[in-house]
């Protein structure tokens, strides 16, 4: 077992107080966005005993610590990367590319002489980034593309010129195809809609939400929300074309490629495959790069993914993703329950939530105060968590 110094990741968007908070650490008032778990190289995550990264540790023995089925479905790293996230305004409207475009993009920047840390640069790595995200709080966002028929009843009683035009594209076309066309209208240079078009949207939303009578007011709510801190960004439209999503605390919501998407706000853990590959179309500070974004959307109308948790035991529960990258499990236990033997194999990454709990290994024993994390290798095979508390556990299936 390793003790895990997490990446900080201090981006715009991020609370200043809810992952201080979880951590036991003072707040400095900067925003603290994520903090990341992995062996990635965007945000390399130290060792508390001994010099060195978690990519390090594992470069050096790859057999042991990842187990010999990993290295040959995945290669020598770590599988995947977990991540506490907290965001205070909406992220950036993105998209996350598959296997395929992952490879072609990264291959495509590297051609062009990009550095990797060249703020013009899209594709960090050639992997794709299927997500999941699990509520600690309650999480809002958006994600996936509504039916287009629904999507023009959300507009349906705004005068706006732009609300006008969205709709009747809409209403002509009511399949995937017309979402396309609004959606890549509203993103794209040339046909993009004018501050002026998205400020008198916003305008007729905030009427709309304060006379009743909404046909979806979360939808609503969360335009004028974005709209305070990126005014008249694009972004804010599109954003109606999506499903609004509400998680409560223990529900999952899994994002795979393609699939457009914002976070709002909240506190989640969030497990995704090990890449940084991140294509963005608005409502950012960051690099937008809508070509690329747009040749990796999806455009077929479905609800948001929400995986159920599947009950291992009474202690644990597993919410299971349609990939081969990771797995989330998460044991609650009180003193009464002794020792609790939690399943899955492969190298893990566990981190607690709440409280204080022992995790116990073939190779010993480490105390796991809330904010903690630790490395577990292929090697040490069993795992068993005892104490009064939660801890998430990330693997590999």
């Amino acid at each position: 077992m390793e003790r895990l110094i997490g990446a900080r990741q201090s981006y715009d968007w991020g609370s200043t107080a809810a992952i201080p908070e979880l951590l036991g650490e003072r707040s400095d008032g900067r925003p603290w966005a994520e903090q990341w778990y992995g062996s990635h190289a965007s945000g390399p995550t130290g060792l508390m005993d001994r010099s060195g990264t978690l990519a390090d540790l594992i470069a050096a023995d790859p057999q042991r610590l990842l187990g010999e089925d990993v290295v040959r479905r995945f290669g020598s790293q770590l599988p995947f990367l977990l991540k506490l996230i907290a965001p205070e305004q909406a992220l950036s409207l993105q998209v996350h590319p598959s296997m395929e475009q992952a490879i072609e993009g990264y291959r495509r920047e590297n051609e062009a002489g990009l550095a990797l840390d060249d703020p013009d640069r899209s594709y960090k790595d050639a992997n794709h980034k299927p997500e999941m995200v699990l509520a600690l709080t309650r999480y809002d966002a958006v994600a996936g593309f509504r039916a287009p028929r629904r999507a023009a009843e959300v507009l349906t009683g705004l005068d706006a010129v732009l609300a006008h035009r969205m709709r009747r594209t809409l209403r002509l076309n009511p399949t995937r195809f017309g979402i396309r066309q609004v959606f890549s209208e509203l993103v794209s240079t040339g046909t993009r809609p004018t501050s002026a078009e998205i400020d008198e949207l916003v305008c007729e939303i905030v009427a709309r939400l304060e006379r009743g009578g909404s046909p979806s007011r979360r939808a609503d709510a969360n335009a004028v929300l974005m709209a305070r801190t990126f005014p008249g960004d694009p972004g804010v439209a599109a954003a109606l074309l999506l499903n609004p999503v509400t998680l409560q605390p223990g529900e999952a919501l899994f994002v795979p490629a393609g699939s457009v998407h914002a976070y709002i706000s909240g506190l989640g853990v969030e497990i995704m495959a090990s890449s940084d590959n991140v294509l963005r179309a608005g409502l950012t500070t960051k690099h937008v790069d809508v070509p690329s974004m747009l040749a990796c959307v999806d455009y077929v109308a479905a609800p948001p993914v929400r995986p159920a948790p599947e009950y291992l035991s009474r202690a644990t529960r597993a919410y299971y993703a349609p990939v081969d990258d990771f797995e989330l499990l998460v044991t609650e236990v009180v003193p009464a329950d002794g020792r609790v033997q939690v399943p899955g194999r492969g190298p893990r990454i566990a981190l607690a939530v709440e409280g204080a709990t022992t995790i116990t290994t073939p190779a010993g024993q480490a105390e796991l105060e809330r904010g903690q994390a630790l490395f577990i290798g292929a090697d040490e095979r069993v795992l068993a968590v005892e104490g009064d508390g939660v801890v998430v556990q990330a693997d590999v299936p």
